[in-house]
């Protein structure tokens, strides 16, 4: 019998079938048992079964055809992964230049078709859903917006959000919860809060451009950790990294890490969080992705091991529900009055009806149906896109496969310059982030960022196919060059 806090019967059914499907028992094409054949395997009514197919359906993981059943659907196309990184030697000072705000600012021409983005379009969010959430917030709690807010959030919003962070394998309390305006806002007040200008920060290679922003504003130099595009952070080129370099704090993605995918085992995490308390470091976790993971065991996370206070967890539903609200959260752990103390100096509190709001939304009994709607939908656009590229893009590309999410990070053969390209493409108003922006260091030159967020249409598949004509074409040029 399922319990209070279990998935519902159709959920479970619709994991176990996706998980065959996904490790290969059930093969492309085949036919899986009828409705009221599963219902008596299961001991359920057919109308669980009908939502679980549906719920597979909408995952693209299996077809309906009209008289003949519910079958097995073509995989995506399977290419070979991108490799990993060599360690650096040492940390580098961050400069971060023109080309990375360029492509991945906030001021972009609105007639580029852009793969800069790693945040949903309006199009796979829900508006209404939000915007009644924001009425009933300013009809009930009026007199809030005539009142200074609360540095650390209001008390009920932090109440919520303890509660949805169960849901990421944590035990929180509300009092230890602080409120912020975003997920990088709630790092950068991480970071000042257990490092010095001129410390040492490690993080993953290749890593999230608003990272070296924010480390090159608070003048912290950068550590780049080796990152396996499947399994994440090496815990071994981490662990060799403490051993020789003074390292104050270590930021980590560890569920679909931006711009890999990658996720970290959970034998990892733990491992990751007795290597913390030992070295008595500061570890910053961003689970900005966590709700867009196919994996529920990929939800739980870093933090929910940790019983020393050595993790700093940080989030937003920027990705999943409204980037417009601008609200964040972290739980700081042994850090958590000097931060709210650095807080109070530097920003006060957020709108208290737009956390009430929020509080509203991940509360609402139909917030895990919406999720799941969202992954399923960016699930099928990803797929068609990594189609594209196995089509159109040079022969040897390597291509991400990440559980989830929105980003792919592509590996072209050595000899392409993806800055050339990005220039090439630009031309033809397109925009790609080239590899070398996701680096202190410059590296990843021959590889890309592909983004499926943003406002998405038809025409962005159609210009996928332009980008890798181009990179051939560049490719033949330059073996041409060589040649002559």
């Amino acid at each position: 019998m399922a319990t209070d806090d279990a998935p519902p019967l159709y959920l479970q059914i619709a994991e176990q079938l996706a998980q065959l499907i996904r490790n290969g028992t059930l093969a492309r094409g085949e036919k899986l048992p009828s409705v009221r054949e599963l219902a008596r395997q299961h001991g359920v009514a057919q109308t669980t079964v009908v939502q679980a197919y549906h719920w597979l359906e909408d995952a693209r993981l299996i077809t309906a055809r009209p008289r003949s059943g519910f079958f097995v659907a073509a995989r995506p196309v399977s290419l070979p992964e991108p490799s990993t990184p060599r360690p650096m030697r040492r940390p580098r000072e961050v400069s971060v230049d023109w080309l990375g705000q360029r492509i991945l600012g906030r001021n972009q021409p609105v007639d580029i078709i852009s793969y800069s983005s790693g945040t949903p379009g309006p199009e796979l969010f829900n508006p209404d859903r939000v915007r009644r959430a924001v009425v009933r917030a300013a009809q009930r709690h009026r007199n809030l917006l005539c009142t200074y807010p609360a540095s650390s959030g209001h008390e009920d919003a932090r109440r919520a959000l303890a509660r949805y962070a169960v849901g990421l394998g944590c035990s929180l309390d509300p009092e230890n919860i602080v409120i912020t305006g975003g997920c990088m806002d709630s790092i950068a007040l991480c970071l000042r809060a257990v490092t010095q200008p001129g410390d040492v920060v490690a993080l993953e290679s290749p890593t999230h451009f608003s990272f070296l922003e924010v480390l090159q504003g608070l003048h912290l130099k950068a550590l780049e950790i080796p990152t396996h595009p499947r399994n994440g952070l090496s815990l071994d080129a981490l662990q060799l990294a403490l051993d020789t370099q003074p390292v104050k704090a270590v930021m980590v993605v560890p569920t679909l890490s931006n711009p890999l995918g990658s996720c970290m085992p959970q034998a990892e995490r733990k491992r990751l969080v007795q290597m913390a308390a030992r070295h008595n470091m500061a570890v910053i976790e961003d689970a900005i992705y966590n709700d867009l993971v196919e994996v529920d065991e990929m939800r739980r996370t870093v933090k929910s091991y940790d019983t020393t206070g050595h993790v700093m967890l940080c989030d937003s539903f920027s990705k999943t529900l409204a980037p417009g609200l601008r609200l964040g959260w972290l739980e700081a752990g042994r850090w958590a009055e000097k931060l709210r103390a650095i807080k109070d100096l530097q920003a006060g509190g957020q709108s208290a009806v737009l956390e009430l709001a929020l509080a509203d939304l991940i509360t609402q009994a139909g917030h895990a149906a919406a999720m799941r709607q969202l992954r399923a939908a960016v699930a099928a656009r990803m797929d068609e896109v990594r189609h594209v590229i196995a089509a159109h893009f040079p022969q040897g590309t390597r291509v991400s496969d990440p559980p989830g999410g929105l980003l792919l990070w592509l590996e072209l053969p050595r000899a392409l310059d993806s800055v050339q390209l990005h220039e090439a493409c630009l031309a033809r108003q397109i925009l790609i982030a080239p590899g070398t922006v996701f680096s202190a260091s410059g590296r990843f030159r021959n590889c890309l960022r592909i983004g499926v967020g943003g406002d998405w249409t038809p025409a962005h598949l159609e210009a996928l196919c332009t980008v890798g004509d181009m990179a051939c074409q560049m490719l033949q040029k330059e073996a041409q060059r060589k040649a002559a």
